[in-house]
């Protein structure tokens, strides 16, 4: 894995993760769920919700895209 593919998983780990523990907060305060739909809530909202990060492989060399369903097409973010 080159470098900019471990920064991707790591932006899209942390993201998935701070969406994950904020949606199971809200679900678990703000809704009558209990037992394992708590978190099986929580992470189909993280999964939705999360931004997708891919290092890819130019001709200008390789660099780091996100595209996320809030905001419109694919941004470049190194």
């Amino acid at each position: 894995m080159t470098k900019l593919q471990i920064r991707a998983f790591l932006y899209q780990l942390g993201c998935f993760a701070i969406l994950f523990i904020s949606a199971r907060y809200v679900v678990e305060h703000y809704t009558n769920l209990t037992g394992l739909w708590i978190p099986l809530t929580a992470f189909v909202i993280g999964t939705l919700l999360s931004p997708k990060f891919h290092a890819i492989k130019t001709k200008d060399g390789e660099k780091l895209f996100m595209k996320w369903i809030l905001m419109k097409g694919i941004k470049e973010i190194g």
